[in-house]
């Protein structure tokens, strides 16, 4: 029977390799004042033989949702306005996608901030210390490892029994796919929740307009910019409407929003939310 076992796993590990969806539960607190607030987030680790993509369930289906209403009201009256109340009813708060290409792991996250979208890319090694407590993991047998990444340190459970050196978010590297992620605070926690198959599908590309190409960046590039955001979050408008670009805002009544209100609204509506935002994943970009 022994003659058979590499056979075997290795039809294993050619079975998981197509395009397996991995599903966890995404518990954070974003704000380290109210720990009793916990935002709850379904996220998806689409696993193919070339890579794995991380993103938001919750947010993919309701973009997909918003992308088809905005094309529709285009093609029935030519133009596009921006509903406040349309834009209020979109779920997901995890607006990332965290790609790993294989063999070797490159890492790159695409992220949206102002009108620009950014892909940046992330060299820095995942260094693990790999120790021998073990224990259930939903169905799974896991065994412990921790990390030390972008100013959190990291416990993580990983099962020999699931063949990927994958896991959520920009994890990876250990001997077997990570079902259970946490920081040592435990306001950042990944727990993987279900298996199933997927078919990948080709990004739709919009017949009203040509989606423009990611940014390419680095991550120091990336803390930079971020700041910036943070600190002045109206930049981009201010520079949009400086190169004569125009906008066209409604509030949840109909009522028109000049360019003074918005940009007003917009910094303090940023000023408050970052308050309440003072948890993020990558602790060291606050800093």
């Amino acid at each position: 029977m022994k003659k058979y076992f590499p056979l075997f796993l290795l039809i294993c590990n050619f079975f998981f390799a197509q395009n397996q969806r991995f599903s966890y539960e995404y518990q954070f607190v974003k704000d380290t004042l109210n720990k009793q607030e916990i935002t709850k987030e379904l996220m998806n680790l689409d696993i193919t033989n070339e890579g794995s993509s991380f993103y938001s369930h919750d947010t993919h289906v309701s973009d997909s949702t918003m992308n088809t209403y905005f094309e529709k009201q285009i093609k029935t009256s030519g133009s596009m306005n921006v509903d406040m109340k349309m834009m209020s009813q979109r779920k997901g708060s995890v607006r990332y996608k965290i790609f790993k290409k294989y063999p070797d792991f490159k890492i790159a996250a695409s992220i949206k901030m102002g009108m620009d979208s950014y892909q940046v890319s992330d060299d820095r090694k995942m260094v693990w210390t790999i120790l021998p407590d073990q224990q259930k993991i939903g169905e799974f047998n896991a065994q412990k490892a921790t990390t030390d990444f972008a100013g959190r340190k990291w416990v993580a459970w990983f099962s020999h029994e699931l063949p990927f050196q994958d896991g959520p978010y920009k994890f990876h590297g250990l001997p077997g796919l990570i079902v259970k992620l946490e920081d040592l605070t435990k306001t950042h926690q990944f727990e993987l929740v279900g298996i199933s198959k997927f078919t990948p599908v080709a990004e739709k590309i919009s017949e009203f307009g040509v989606k423009k190409k990611d940014i390419e960046i680095s991550q120091k590039q990336y803390r930079k910019i971020y700041s910036e955001d943070r600190n002045d979050p109206a930049k981009v408008i201010k520079q949009a409407l400086a190169n004569g670009a125009v906008f066209q805002l409604t509030d949840q009544n109909g009522n028109n929003i000049s360019t003074a209100e918005m940009i007003k609204n917009k910094e303090q509506g940023a000023k408050a939310k970052n308050a309440k935002d003072n948890n993020i994943i990558e602790l060291d970009l606050l800093k």
